[in-house]
């Protein structure tokens, strides 16, 4: 009876160990950036970026595939260096920032391709409509703070693109933009 106790009881610690094998970490919104761009009529790219971000890691270094993301944009914060164009994007010919205020992403699953490098596949989800985008990504760093022992910070940076059509942006073509959106994303989180 003891042996099956003890038994149960290593058991329990290994399973509570594996359970706990991801660290957590929110995104710190004043480090984040994902910026995008996009054909402008041939000219050039025409660049934007989204100022307010959120978001959760789920981090296993030990087996990144098991590692999770969580990113919300809100879509109202669009910056394109033009107020006019901003107010526009944020329409209902293209972000309908009013009816659809958040664009999220969230990872389905990862695959490893290097040390410090995967494939994140991930529902994207804009206008309401959901569909996978694949982002390549870096994990860049992770250390503790120079003037602060006790906090910890990661760092990522991810690129990957999408079609704005296949979610219903049906505009940018009459503006001679698209069709492909890139993405550029840096982000630092903070351990929890």
């Amino acid at each position: 009876m003891k042996r099956l106790i003890l038994a149960t009881a290593v058991a329990g610690m290994f399973m509570t160990g594996a359970a706990f094998a991801a660290d957590s970490y929110e995104i710190d919104p004043t480090h984040a950036w994902v910026g995008f761009k996009t054909n402008h009529a041939g000219w050039t790219k025409a660049h934007g970026a989204f100022k307010a971000v959120s978001g959760t890691i789920s981090f296993d270094k030990a087996d990144v595939t098991k590692s999770t993301v969580e990113i919300a944009l809100e879509a109202a914060s669009v910056d394109t260096n033009d107020e006019k164009r901003n107010t526009h994007l944020k329409s209902p010919d293209f972000l309908n920032a009013e009816e659809f205020p958040q664009i999220t992403f969230k990872s389905t699953s990862i695959e490893k391709t290097g040390d410090k490098t995967a494939k994140v596949t991930g529902d994207l989800t804009l206008l309401g409509t959901s569909k996978p985008v694949v982002l390549d990504v870096t994990w860049n760093a992770e250390s503790a703070l120079p003037w602060d022992a006790n906090t910890i910070k990661t760092g990522f940076s991810a690129t990957g693109s999408f079609s704005g059509a296949d979610f219903g942006i049906a505009k940018m073509a009459d503006f001679g933009i698209g069709p492909d959106i890139a993405l550029d994303i840096d982000v630092e989180a903070i351990k929890k």
